[in-house]
């Protein structure tokens, strides 16, 4: 019984996956493409996350295992090209979401320790060294990574919660509180793919699945832990949609893009909020950074044990997985090249097409799984319209991104299919 977790510690999973970086690095995307409708866009991309979420309860339950979504796609699809692909970018996607979240700190960094050079270096700099730094702490130890996650949800818990009491308090005859408006929404195609684009910032639910065998009483908690968890963030999210925009013009918004929520507690607190609000930027991307790395990593051992990736991969390297220091050298190239919107976009069309996959296994186990079929075939449904519209509204804007993905996919499943081919042939 030492070794399983409480509900409590499962909705903790389920809330530090979804509240790591992600909030901080799309709330300005976000607002650049909804307006005034951004809390709309959020509570879209959350009740596409939370119809998924039941997806990942029911499956979970039925096939408790510490490879979460990899073991779901094998049981759906079977050990073939197609299931090796999806988990192929599964791994890829981790990889993108560690560029989010060194993108995010790398924008939020200099305005604490003062710009060096200028912004574009200082950026490179700092998510660099992030990386880096991360990088050797998943090397030194796994307990200290397992630590700075469990006190890093607290403090940014604490400080986001304080953002949205102090700045909810602060509305009361803001100017820019008719913002919130519906004249000041964007179309209602434009608020959809607005939180198709922030999607990244629910996507964390799913590593409730890799902890669902240690959970205790599983039958009654697994569930609860999703949907706890999920509609916590959902209700914090909008939240704190509503205290920015209610709080500064869309023009300071849109000038401090990158590290919006910092500039949103100004108006409140002055200087000490913003470095308030940066700190707690701070600590929760770098430690979504070292839990993404570890979790990247597993999930490139989980799909070369599966015999998906070439047993290459099993190798370790300082006593970790080689994976580790793959996801690492790619994360540290991507956030190099890409710009925040392409890595968002490439990110949220990633998990969309994979919890898409998720709801199909929900929907054709649903017998085995005693679910209803209608809640995970609208799962499914919905991610894939939800990522057709994504690419098609992006292509226009944002075509590096959508390149970018549909390349992410197509080499994903290339790969795949090449070493399948190859294995068939030494085994003939």
């Amino acid at each position: 019984m030492s070794k399983k977790i409480s509900l409590k510690d499962a909705i903790s999973i389920g809330i530090g996956g979804m509240v790591g970086g992600g909030i901080f690095a799309v709330l300005g995307l976000a607002v650049s493409l909804a307006k005034g409708g951004t809390p709309i866009a959020f509570l879209l991309a959350g009740l596409l996350a939370l119809i998924t979420s039941y997806s990942y309860a029911k499956l979970s339950n039925k096939y408790p295992d510490r490879g979460g979504t990899v073991k779901f796609i094998n049981q759906g699809f079977g050990k073939s090209v197609f299931s090796g692909g999806i988990n192929n970018l599964l791994w890829v996607s981790y990889i993108i979401m560690l560029s989010l979240y060194a993108s995010a700190f790398g924008s939020y960094a200099p305005n604490l320790l003062g710009i060096t050079h200028d912004k574009t270096i200082d950026f490179h700099l700092y998510a660099s060294a992030i990386i880096v730094l991360a990088t050797a702490i998943n090397y030194y130890s796994i307990a200290v990574v397992g630590k700075i996650e469990s006190y890093a949800v607290i403090i940014k818990l604490v400080i986001l919660i304080a953002f949205i009491g102090i700045g909810a308090y602060g509305l009361s005859g803001n100017p820019n509180l008719s913002q919130l408006a519906i004249s000041q929404w964007e179309t209602p195609i434009q608020l959809f793919t607005g939180g198709m684009v922030i999607f990244v910032a629910y996507e964390g639910f799913e590593l409730i699945a890799n902890a669902a065998p240690d959970l205790i009483n599983p039958e009654k908690n697994i569930p609860r832990a999703y949907y706890y968890s999920v509609i916590f963030v959902i209700l914090l999210y909008i939240i704190i949609a509503i205290v920015t925009v209610g709080s500064l013009p869309f023009q300071k918004i849109a000038d401090a893009q990158d590290y919006v929520l910092a500039e949103a507690a100004k108006p409140m607190l002055g200087t000490l909020g913003f470095s308030i609000i940066t700190i707690a930027a701070l600590i929760s991307t770098f430690s979504a950074i070292n839990a993404s790395l570890y979790g990247g990593s597993r999930v490139n051992f989980e799909i070369a044990e599966d015999d998906e990736l070439p047993h290459h991969f099993l190798s370790k390297l300082w006593n970790q997985p080689i994976g580790l220091m793959i996801t690492a050298l790619v994360t540290l190239i991507l956030v190099n090249l890409l710009d925040l919107e392409s890595i968002s976009t490439a990110g949220s069309v990633g998990f969309l097409l994979i919890f898409g996959m998720v709801n199909l296994v929900g929907y054709k186990q649903s017998k085995e799984t005693s679910c209803n079929k209608i809640i995970p075939f609208t799962g499914f449904f919905l991610c894939m319209i939800a990522t057709v519209i994504l690419i098609k509204q992006q292509f226009s804007s944002n075509s590096l991104g959508v390149i970018v993905s549909v390349s992410i996919i197509g080499f994903c499943f290339l790969a795949e299919f090449i070493y399948k081919k190859t294995e068939s042939n030494k085994s003939s």
